[in-house]
């Protein structure tokens, strides 16, 4: 991520961890400009005077092992302000002296831990007992403290949880702050940031749409942009951008794959060709998609079926348009992040997403995906800057494949058709509960079960429904929504009986991680 050279940041160096870009997101919540370098470039990086702070990311290495990581002790040299987490922690120690070994307890998950020692890092952080709850993730732990380090808190697994240098300003934490699940998380960036890095707020939204338009524009010229146009959040977002930067020159592409939520295709023409007015080519490949997936039952080849069509659809249109050597689309970083990783980190891949891994190799069209290092929350209010309406701007997300990965197993018309029933029926009723706006997605799945069940006096063997509702603030964690109990009932009760195909439905209560919030 690389906007301006000029601007005093915060430079993160990533090791891997993919909660890298969330210490990004929290720092950028701030207002403050950062950016993220991998660890394998730092060798002939510029470490000049616009960088007042270093952020060390986690990470799946281990600090014994050094052949598979790069970093030069000369950065403590600087004397920039460090922050080590996780994995930044332990070779802060390392390099520092201090002794880093395979835990005979792990940490996973939330952790108490108490104040030893005060610090303008922790400056708010603890209650009043001296303690607060923290999200652990290592297997690893530092064993001997650094010289000229001193211990600030400790767990009951980790006697070094958090070390800062006596008179240097370095500090390490064996936790992750970034994540909503550390309590008071965001004190620690906070207090890095503006209490020992002694910056003041340089990045705002508008700042970020000005930028991004006249990176479009620097690029693209003259040429003419085909935009993937979902009518979802990112590539509402993504089109009313790019129409910003080269107006008539935009041609949306919106495919109905037959996928899509119910009367979604509707809704789409509606907004953007007749109110934004913007080029909208409108393709009906419901049957294309339907046959194309016909039989298939693994995710990842039902992603990358999805994908390649979509691409040979738009590069059908494109021919028909002269000029045309852009293909735009709403990819943000959480699907980059858990594709692969955009820092050449070693991040794990969790699994492709559609405009990401399930796009040929050899593509005709030149890629733009400006929102590929914004996440959710700052693409909202980047549309909000951008004129789009909050009626556009609140949709909760929908992905790419759209309902494939709503239906595991084979995916058939019948299938589909019950399918956005019910999610209808589930989005409507969160509507008219008022409670839509307080979950961050919501969705129905149609799982490849039958069960029996009676209704009246006739025995009935239909599909069972999963529904599923999480909070999150950025999509990288999540909790599942606690409805009331006579929520649950009504919707449960309206979707069996008015929906031939579904005599059951269950909720899904499992958390992000360990699950991920789509099924597939």
């Amino acid at each position: 991520m690389s906007f301006d050279p000029n601007l005093e940041k915060i430079l993160i160096i990533d090791f891997g961890s993919q909660f890298t870009q969330l210490i990004a997101r929290r720092t950028r919540e701030f207002g403050i400009y950062c950016e993220i370098i991998t660890h394998f470039k730092l060798k002939n990086f510029d470490f000049n005077e616009k960088i007042k702070g270093i952020i060390l990311s986690g990470g799946p290495l281990n600090v014994y092992e050094v052949n598979k990581y790069s970093f030069d002790k000369k950065i403590f040299k600087y004397n920039i302000p460090i922050l080590g987490i996780c994995f930044g922690h332990q070779i802060l120690s390392k390099l520092n002296g201090g002794k880093v070994k395979q835990s005979k307890h792990r940490e996973f998950g939330l952790v108490n831990i108490f104040q030893k020692n005060k610090s303008i890092l922790t400056k708010n952080f603890f209650n009043k007992k001296n303690l607060t709850e923290v999200w652990m993730s290592h297997a690893d732990q530092v064993t001997k403290l650094p010289k000229n380090f001193k211990v600030i808190a400790s767990s009951q697994n980790s006697k070094f949880a958090i070390i800062q240098h006596k008179r240097q300003n370095l500090f390490g934490v064996q936790f992750h702050p970034e994540v909503t699940h550390t309590k008071n998380g965001k004190k620690i960036i906070n207090n890095f940031i503006f209490l020992i890095c002694k910056m003041k707020k340089n990045w705002f939204v508008k700042d970020q749409k000005l930028k991004l338009i006249q990176e479009i524009q620097d690029r693209v010229g003259s040429n003419k942009v085909i935009c993937a146009l979902s009518g979802g959040v990112d590539s509402s977002v993504v089109a009313q951008l790019l129409y910003k930067a080269v107006g008539k020159n935009l041609y949306c592409i919106f495919v109905n794959t037959g996928l899509l939520r119910k009367n979604e295709e509707v809704q789409v023409i509606k907004t953007f060709k007749k109110k934004l007015k913007i080029n909208l080519i409108y393709v009906n490949a419901e049957k294309e998609f339907i046959n194309k997936l016909k039989n298939i039952t693994d995710p990842e080849k039902k992603r990358k079926i999805i994908g390649n069509l979509f691409i040979k659809i738009f590069e059908n249109y494109a021919k028909k348009i002269k000029n045309v050597k852009f293909l735009a689309q709403g990819t943000l970083y959480p699907d980059l992040i858990e594709s692969k990783s955009v820092t050449g980190s070693q991040t794990s891949k969790i699994k492709s997403h559609h405009n990401v891994g399930g796009l040929p190799k050899k593509m005709k069209l030149s890629l733009i995906e400006p929102l590929k290092f914004l996440f959710k929350d700052e693409v909202r209010n980047l549309g909000l800057e951008l004129k789009l309406s909050r009626e556009i701007i609140s949709r909760h997300p929908f992905p790419g494949p759209g309902l494939a990965i709503r239906i595991p197993g084979p995916i058939t018309k019948e299938k589909v058709k019950i399918l956005k029933e019910a999610d209808y029926y589930f989005i409507e009723s969160l509507r008219d509960h008022g409670l839509y706006d307080k979950i961050w997605q919501a969705y129905a799945a149609l799982l490849p079960v039958k069960t029996v069940g009676v209704m009246g006096d006739n025995r009935t063997y239909e599909y069972l429904c999963l529904l599923r509702a999480i909070t999150s603030e950025d999509g990288m964690t999540a909790d599942f929504y606690d409805f009331s109990k006579s929520f649950m009932q009504e919707i449960s009760n309206k979707i069996v009986n008015s929906i031939r195909g579904i005599n059951r439905v269950v909720y899904d209560i499992t958390s992000k991680p360990p699950s991920t919030i789509e099924l597939e």
